[in-house]
């Protein structure tokens, strides 16, 4: 494990953030740095669609869910 040095304002947000998130710090931290790269390596994907992409490889059951999945236009269009 290494050591990231961010400023004094990001990780004020990210401690805001962890705690809206139910995440330590640390998560919070790892998860925003673990979207960016995957936003950055599939720049044609929403921010919804890296999630579900990331759900399915986790073979995750939706319908195991007590709650209303919502398609976006691009999906049901």
């Amino acid at each position: 494990m290494g050591i990231v040095k961010i400023s004094e304002g990001l990780h004020e947000e990210i401690r805001k953030s962890s705690s809206v998130m139910s995440r330590s710090i640390n998560s919070q931290a790892e998860f925003w740095m673990k979207m960016g790269m995957l936003a950055e390596l599939n720049p044609n994907l929403t921010y919804s669609e890296i999630i579900q992409q990331q759900l399915k490889e986790q073979a995750f059951d939706m319908s195991r869910c007590d709650l209303e999945v919502v398609q976006s236009e691009k999906q049901t269009g």
